[in-house]
């Protein structure tokens, strides 16, 4: 999209990551430090996550048609608005990552995981992908330390083998990525929760992918 002065305008930036990789953090740490509005993922008023943490099996497809819907949603107002939007993970994490992941684990069905895709392929071709998207990349260590100091209770029971196989997932569709502008950030390497001069690293990172855009 351009704007008035025929120049090009973000409107779309996600943050794509693992669980307990930092995306929420560093979703509110942009969002302050360019002005952008922030659409966070839907867990603390998500009605299945806590059971699906519980019984993976039952309510496995439940929880990846609420996050669809949810994500879908964000994107149309994203597209339909005229602000700049910072993305608290994507939907196609949803359909690349999670949704098979369960499925290949047998905590999906083969009927409701083609059910599933099947309509991902459909919103997806109503919708455009990020303009810039973050992968923020993190060994197991990091994750699972990271979801320890956070607390939920829900998180408590997942498996250090869930957790894995999610890893090798995102690391495999970020290989192929091709959607659109792609940065990735080391987070073993960086801590921009509690270390400003690290999140100074990473905005300058950041900022150096947008000026690139606008070439």
């Amino acid at each position: 999209m351009s704007n008035s002065n025929g120049t090009l305008k973000i409107k779309h930036v996600a943050i794509a990551g693992n669980i307990g990789a930092g995306k929420t953090t560093l979703c509110t740490q942009l969002g302050k430090h360019f002005g952008w509005e922030v659409h966070y993922e839907s867990t603390d008023n998500n009605p299945y996550l806590g059971d699906f943490y519980t019984d993976m099996q039952r309510w496995s497809f439940n929880l990846q048609i609420y996050f669809l819907g949810n994500r879908y949603k964000q994107i149309l107002n994203i597209l339909a608005g005229d602000k700049t939007v910072i993305q608290d993970r994507t939907i196609y994490e949803d359909a690349n990552i999670f949704a098979p992941n369960l499925h290949d684990m047998g905590l999906m069905t083969t009927r409701d995981f083609e059910n599933y895709s099947e309509l991902f392929k459909i919103m997806a071709s109503q919708i455009s992908p990020p303009d810039l998207l973050i992968y923020l990349r993190a060994d197991i260590s990091t994750l699972v330390s990271h979801i320890q100091s956070r607390g939920r209770d829900y998180e408590g029971s997942m498996s250090l083998d869930y957790l894995k196989r999610l890893n090798q997932r995102y690391e495999e569709w970020i290989e192929s990525y091709s959607e659109g502008n792609l940065l990735i950030i080391d987070v073993n390497a960086v801590d921009f929760k509690n270390n400003p001069a690290d999140l100074g690293k990473v905005i300058s990172l950041v900022d150096g992918q947008l000026h690139g855009l606008f070439q």
